[in-house]
């Protein structure tokens, strides 16, 4: 696709980057299958190529309408496009680009979004992406639960306790990223994890200045603090990477998928550009990492017979962010769980980070759909790999969902 960008975009990165995406596409429609805002409102601009013509032509120098905005707005950034499109296209990198573009046009326009709207995008913004902030609004959530509206009430998850969490004591140590909303919503996963890497002879150790990896303000057009966030992440990591912690562990896959990306991010930045890179080397998620160990654990878990039957939902950050797939489900099997895939395992549940709030009703659409496949498997429990995914499918089912790390835990501890 042949490109010919106005002059407020051309010659910047953020211009070069998007051309350079922008030509690989060859129109050939693949990535439409598969894409769920599409399979459910039936518009072509509410699907990767007609975004992609879209933002096109809004680089070309068009007019930027707050119709352009909504069809971007309703984008999933599930990725499930990346996997489908042959010609390899990076369409998440484009619509993070594109999204800013018709921000900052509509707002030199005076066009802005309604108070209400920018009231809640503020609160996901600078309340959601610091914990500091987050804890104690979830506390005072949970406190009100029964008076919050739905879209609320469903990401007010039951805490289940942690247990006891391992002090590092062994010579080999990695990082872990603690994330903003996990360890008020489900403390149990961080601390789950830890107790399975320390039955490995392996201490996870927290960066108490880590925060925020920058998925939220990066996904919410506020570049610069996402910038800000991941230079902080790198000063908290560095002086463990350089005392040779072996990892950076991510337990959810979301973080996962945008810290791995640190280098491309701050590929310019000529203070951080070679150790974002060497932070990006060194960032796995747990399924890469555990599939080593697979007959130590097996060794260690209880009886084959006693193991829940479950269905494993991949979270898109996972299968089409960072391609990672059955990875998991081997593991699983490995310790002899019986899980299963559902029907359309490649399609969003909906979640997708701050869509479930800024975009209820195609959330719900998606999350019911995803339930019904995943119910259709007969599960005892429901396991994923994303905080975000967790809360979003608890919120519509009485079977239990969990981190999988968790059932691993449990297989571990009840032996």
């Amino acid at each position: 696709m042949q490109t010919n960008f106005a002059e407020f975009i051309r010659n910047t990165p953020e211009g070069e980057e998007a051309a350079a995406i922008v030509q690989k596409c060859v129109h050939c429609g693949f990535c439409t299958a598969t894409c769920p805002t599409y399979q459910l409102l039936g518009d072509e601009l509410d699907g990767p190529r007609g975004r992609i013509y879209l933002m096109k032509q809004m680089m070309e120098g068009a007019e930027v309408t707050e119709s352009t905005r909504l069809h971007l707005d309703r984008c999933l950034t599930c990725r499930n496009c990346e996997s489908t499109c042959p010609s390899g296209v990076t369409y998440g990198r484009l619509v993070d680009i594109g999204r800013k573009v018709v921000e900052d046009q509509l707002e030199a326009k005076g066009v802005q979004r309604p108070l209400g709207e920018r009231a809640v995008r503020w609160a996901l913004r600078e309340g959601v992406s610091r914990p500091a902030l987050f804890g104690p609004a979830l506390k005072i959530g949970r406190a009100l639960r029964p008076l919050l509206p739905g879209v609320l009430r469903d990401k007010v998850p039951v805490t289940r306790a942690p247990g006891q969490r391992p002090a590092p004591r062994h010579a080999r140590r990695m990082l872990v990223l603690e994330g903003c909303v996990q360890p008020s919503m489900s403390p149990n996963i961080n601390a789950a994890t830890a107790r399975v890497f320390d039955r490995l002879g392996i201490s996870l150790v927290a960066a108490p200045e880590a925060g925020c990896c920058g998925a939220i303000r990066h996904h919410m057009n506020d570049h610069a603090g996402a910038l800000d966030n991941m230079r902080a992440n790198i000063d908290a990591w560095w002086p463990a990477i350089e005392a040779g912690a072996e990892a950076i562990v991510m337990t959810a896959s979301g973080c996962g998928v945008m810290v791995k990306d640190y280098g491309h991010l701050l590929r310019h930045d000529p203070m951080y550009a070679d150790k974002a890179r060497r932070v990006s080397a060194l960032t796995k998620d747990l399924s890469e990492l555990l599939p080593a160990y697979q007959a130590e654990l097996a060794a260690l878990v209880r009886p084959a017979q006693d193991a829940p039957r479950v269905a494993w939902h991949p979270p898109c950050t996972l299968q089409h962010g960072q391609q990672i797939r059955g990875a998991v489900e081997t593991l699983l099997a490995g310790l002899g769980v019986d899980v299963r895939l559902c029907a359309d395992s490649h399609l969003c549940c909906g979640s997708a980070g701050t869509y479930s709030i800024l975009q209820p009703t195609l959330s719900k659409q998606l999350r019911d759909e995803k339930l019904a496949n995943l119910q259709a498997t007969g599960p005892e429990m429901i396991v994923s790999a994303n905080i975000g995914c967790l809360t979003h499918l608890q919120s519509g089912t009485a079977t239990p969902v969990a981190h999988w790390i968790e059932l691993v835990d449990d297989l571990l501890r009840i032996r």
